[in-house]
């Protein structure tokens, strides 16, 4: 039997008093671990709310776990080097209440932005700090490549995505839960989430945060731009198929128009018109497919 909340109840539980666990995740940050705790603190505890502080230590070869464990956080350790992805979930499987805060180690993220995000997250699935042109410490070179990851992914997703892979964000717990079987164990973990929120409807939004200068050495190599690729065009093939498979069906179909053009022009029809025309009905028929796999494996 389903239980059917009414407005009341809906508007009770807003107003209830709300929880939050903030999620660390911390490979050889030695250095800014504990003073990343102590800010999260110093903003948490003015508003006389239950929270804890979890960090998980990813196999650090520094002082990191001695560094977090000082700061009076809970500590989890993973052996060994696992990914920033795999530290996040950890950590979400380890809180225990409905709202989960997540932010890096690094010094990246103030942490004075929790107390807004957190009463804003009362009517929303997922509050993502938005780091926008504050983000001056990103290399010139990788500029042009970002835009056109947010550019792609915002296609593909179908809204317009400020902040693909902001790491300051408060979400509800039991909304992240489903999705984590999907979400990968690299620095893609962000990434991902924005994209299964955004592609099932969940309600996001972003806030304009500062950016500021990191702590040690950053962890993304120019490798990982090839992986969010992929990850963004898996995600969507997952939630959204057609959105892939029918504007790359309409490539291969007018390649077949502009060369049956020709043909006809020169007096020869080639195979390669058909060939490009039976590209695009084989490239829609397994968009159809895919999206009624989708639709079965995500229906309630």
């Amino acid at each position: 039997m389903t239980t059917q909340t009414t407005p009341t109840e809906a508007e009770g539980q807003d107003a209830a008093p709300q929880t939050l666990s903030v999620v660390i995740p911390a490979y050889n940050e030695e250095n800014a671990v504990r003073a990343t705790v102590e800010d999260v603190r110093e903003h948490l505890a003015p508003l006389g709310i239950d929270y804890e502080i979890i960090v998980v230590d990813d196999g650090s070869e520094d002082n990191t776990r001695a560094e977090a464990e000082a700061s009076g956080a809970i500590v989890e350790c993973n052996q060994v080097n696992s990914g920033y992805g795999a530290s996040l979930k950890r950590g979400v499987r380890r809180s225990k209440y409905e709202y989960v805060a997540i932010l890096d180690a690094d010094g990246t993220y103030p942490a004075r932005y929790l107390p807004e995000m957190l009463e804003m997250c009362r009517h929303q699935d997922m509050v993502v700090g938005d780091r926008g042109a504050a983000m001056k410490n990103v290399p010139l070179l990788r500029r042009p490549a970002k835009k056109f990851l947010f550019a792609f992914a915002s296609f593909l997703a179908e809204r317009k995505i400020n902040d693909l892979n902001s790491g300051l964000r408060v979400f509800r717990r039991s909304e992240l839960i489903p999705f984590l079987p999907l979400l990968p164990q690299n620095f893609s973990f962000t990434t991902t989430i924005t994209l299964c929120m955004t592609s099932n409807g969940k309600r996001m939004v972003y806030t304009p945060i500062e950016y500021g200068k990191r702590v040690g050495k950053s962890k993304i190599k120019p490798i990982d731009f090839i992986n969010f690729i992929i990850l963004i065009l898996r995600i969507s093939t997952l939630f959204n198929p057609l959105r892939v498979f029918i504007p790359l069906g309409l490539v291969f179909m007018g390649l077949g128009l502009i060369k049956l053009v020709y043909d006809i022009f020169v007096g020869n029809l080639s195979e390669s018109a058909i060939f490009a025309f039976l590209a695009a009905i084989m490239i829609w028929s397994l968009g159809l497919i895919a999206d009624m796999i989708s639709r079965l494996h995500l229906r309630p």
